[in-house]
């Protein structure tokens, strides 16, 4: 079955840096889009990134453009969600998830936690 394994998260200080990783099992991982997503304190839970098949398109929340950078490793079977400068905001539990299709996604991990401090 699939299986999604987020690690990576922290505590990190407003304007820091943090590198996610999803190692995924169960499946040919080089065969489907990945999505990150993220579930702030009392929020619902938001997409954050995509990237597809063979990394031919990545896609971003307005929210973190220019700041996170999705990218994947088909070898490893792992995805990376690089974030830069960092804001209190963005403190959330985020978690990897396969695409399906358009807008379906499955697999949910149990997540990593990120906290950012002002």
């Amino acid at each position: 079955q699939v299986q999604l394994v987020e690690s990576g998260g922290g505590l990190v200080q407003v304007g820091g840096s943090l590198r996610l990783s999803c190692t995924a099992s169960g499946f040919n991982f080089h065969e489907y889009g990945m999505g990150w997503f993220r579930r702030a304190p009392g929020k619902e839970r938001e997409f954050v990134a995509l990237i597809t098949r063979a990394s031919a398109v990545s896609e971003y929340a307005d929210s973190v453009k220019g700041r996170f950078t999705i990218s994947r490793q088909d070898a490893k079977n792992t995805v990376y969600l690089q974030m830069n400068s960092l804001r209190p905001e963005d403190t959330a539990v985020y978690f990897c998830a396969r695409r399906v299709w358009g807008l379906e996604y499955d697999g949910w991990g149990q997540g990593t936690h990120v906290t950012v401090s002002s």
